[in-house]
């Protein structure tokens, strides 16, 4: 299944900016939230091929927004994939087993992130 409707999950606006970029720019249609909760709204009202979440939020984590995703019959094909500060072997695995896909460490590279998504919807 081909990726085009991308969610990014980020309280940061600088970072939701630089990754709409990116996405914008190849294509990808792009809707952003700035915290867990908002996000699991949106994501019930228009679901997204893909989600890419930070793990550091005011509120529910990257951590546990993933999982409450994973767990949801009506959402757990969703791919998700962790695009977080937190450089840790440990975080990635951790989130890996919350249900994400894929982890990326920020400053996320363009390529690689293009990359991910690629490998996500060719799967």
């Amino acid at each position: 299944m081909a990726i085009h409707k991308i969610l990014i999950v980020d309280d940061s606006p600088t970072e939701r900016y630089y990754l709409t970029d990116i996405l914008v720019k190849n294509g990808f249609k792009v809707t952003t939230a700035d915290n867990g909760e908002e996000a699991l709204a949106l994501i019930k009202a228009d679901k997204p091929e893909l989600i890419l979440m930070d793990v550091v939020m005011p509120g529910a984590n990257g951590f546990q927004v993933t999982r409450a995703i994973a767990r949801d019959p009506d959402l757990a094909n969703v791919p998700i994939i962790i695009c977080s500060s937190k450089n840790q072997e440990t975080d990635r695995i951790w989130g890996l087993r919350q249900g994400a896909r894929d982890y990326l460490v920020k400053p996320v590279d363009p390529q690689q992130l293009l990359a991910k998504i690629a490998t996500l919807g060719a799967s």
